[in-house]
């Protein structure tokens, strides 16, 4: 998959608009959301799938206005909220609710037995990528993979419960997935979609 380069004057954030960029709100919501964790660089990256000189740049940035703190493990940087800093509550609360279906999404599919991938389609899609109108009242999912509907029922309450937002699950096959050919896969693939970085046990 191709990785980005974030243009911080050209991609002005349609999710909220107090915001320089829709990576500034990624990376915000993986660190706000996860205080208690402390990422890579390099993991930053995969996961949101940015370019090293982005990453090193906007965390730079967030370091320097204290939301962030970094420390050094020989060569590699690590970087984690600071819940210290007075702007953490407030910061967190926004991120939360116009960023935080990315992260929380990752957290509640992880290691979920049946589930190859996973995918934000719809709305909350659309205005990520940049499309104009009201924030989203609900976030729509797709799964590929093999999920029964009682799982994927659980999967929708325990999203919703943390979001607060309507979750809304859809299913489709590996093999569906990859031909691309049934009417309801053709569309999604051609309309905004935000892959959730779903790591296994052992990675």
């Amino acid at each position: 998959m191709k990785m980005h380069s974030i243009n911080m004057k050209n991609a002005a954030p349609t999710l909220t608009p107090l915001l320089r960029s829709n990576f500034q709100g990624d990376l915000l919501a993986l660190t706000l959301l996860n205080p208690d964790q402390e990422f890579s660089l390099a993991e930053i990256g995969r996961r949101l799938n940015v370019i090293p000189a982005t990453v090193h740049r906007e965390v730079g940035r967030l370091v320097d206005s204290g939301l962030l703190t970094d420390r050094r493990v020989g060569k590699t940087r690590l970087v984690q909220a600071n819940t210290a800093d007075r702007l953490f509550g407030p910061t967190r609360a926004l991120i939360e609710v116009t960023y935080g279906p990315r992260v929380i999404l990752e957290a509640v599919l992880q290691d979920e037995d049946g589930v190859e991938g996973a995918y934000i389609f719809g709305t909350w899609a659309a205005r990520h990528d940049g499309e104009p109108g009201r924030a989203p009242n609900d976030v729509d999912v797709l799964i590929v993979g093999d999920v029964g509907r009682r799982q994927m029922s659980h999967l929708a309450s325990r999203a919703e419960e943390l979001l607060n937002l309507e979750v809304n699950i859809e299913r489709v096959s590996p093999v569906a997935w990859q031909a691309g050919e049934e009417p309801f896969v053709a569309t999604l693939k051609s309309r905004p979609l935000i892959q959730l970085s779903l790591r296994r046990e052992g990675e």
